[in-house]
């Protein structure tokens, strides 16, 4: 190839080039603008005797309101972690994390305290967490009410008394007949139903629930799920459940696995209406981009194909080719 072949240098952008691309990029919406929760980039350093371990490692995640969805992983996986942090009992090392506009690394101890009774609830998997032994539950239920004080006592004046209120949670999740009754007289089932209204008294923009079924029978965790379920449609409450059992599993619209400190797939349901008019639920696995453009590929793909330290990628038209390494130096 002669000299007046080669092919020329792309020129380096113009000053209105550069101008237009800082415009682009400003006006571009933050990543989860529109999401209840919002977690970038998150990170979760924990030193123990000099030792550290990063439990978030750059993790990213929205839920839109609304939403009923699960998150699973292997322990270590760091989803305890994640829901600490969601719920203000602990704080990301870095990275960005908002709740219903709630900037959870800029919150003080006064913020973080009202954060946990205004706009979180949460329901613990030991039931004996979740509320107070020497309460009846119709106590349990309205001690959150009365703790927000005159400020909480407005908002709760809009949308009825405390006793109004304490009676339609209980009646709505079915454990009316136990509003006179201490935990110690209520079965396991009825304790979780109880903690979610509890949960629940304070009208908060997000529930969360950590194992709230891993003490219960088969029988006895699909009623509580129905009592998440119910909350859920007829309150509009978002609800995120970290749970192994797999009956909740396959219930929710989404699932969100996280593996090592980052979300690594994820499954969609929807309903479909097949030509005979009968409904099906249909599940879509999908793996998780980071906003670095990381991807976790399954294991049970990466070892059948032995795929170790490096892949080779190849760009289509409407879709990206992973390929096994071949061994050979490039």
């Amino acid at each position: 190839m002669t000299d007046r072949e080669q092919p020329k240098s792309p020129l380096p952008p113009t000053l209105t080039e550069l101008e237009r691309r800082a415009a682009a990029h400003r006006d571009r919406p933050s990543y989860g603008h529109d999401a209840l929760i919002t977690c970038d980039r998150l990170v979760r350093v924990f030193t123990t005797d000099g030792v550290e371990v990063q439990a978030l490692q750059g993790l990213d995640l929205t839920v839109q309101e609304g939403e009923l969805m699960a998150l699973v992983g292997a322990s270590g996986s760091g989803k305890s972690t994640l829901m600490n942090i969601l719920a203000g009992l602990d704080v990301p090392t870095a990275g960005a994390a908002r709740v219903a506009g709630r900037d959870l690394l800029a919150m003080d101890a006064k913020v973080r305290l009202n954060y946990r009774r205004e706009v979180v609830g949460f329901v613990w998997q030991q039931t004996s967490r979740n509320l107070l032994p020497y309460l009846t539950a119709r106590q349990n239920v309205a001690l959150p009410m009365q703790l927000r004080g005159r400020g909480g006592a407005r908002r709760s004046a809009a949308k009825g008394t405390k006793g109004e209120r304490t009676k339609d949670l209980l009646a709505m999740l079915g454990v009316s007949d136990c509003a006179d009754r201490r935990p110690g007289q209520l079965s396991g089932g009825q304790q979780q139903r109880v903690a979610i209204a509890v949960a629940l008294a304070n009208s908060p923009s997000v529930l969360l629930a950590d194992e709230p079924t891993g003490e219960l029978d088969s029988v006895t965790g699909e009623e509580v799920f129905a009592a998440f379920r119910r909350a859920n449609e007829e309150l509009g409450t978002t609800i995120v459940i970290v749970t192994h059992d797999q009956a909740v599993e396959s219930e929710v619209r989404r699932t969100v696995a996280i593996r090592d400190g980052r979300t690594s797939s994820e499954v969609l349901r929807r309903t479909e209406i097949d030509a005979e008019g009968q409904e099906s639920v249909v599940a879509r696995e999908y793996a998780m981009l980071d906003r670095a453009g990381r991807l976790q590929l399954p294991t049970e793909y990466t070892a059948a194909l032995g795929m170790e330290q490096r892949v080779m990628l190849e760009l289509e038209q409407d879709h990206i080719q992973v390929w096994a390494d071949g061994g050979t130096d490039a």
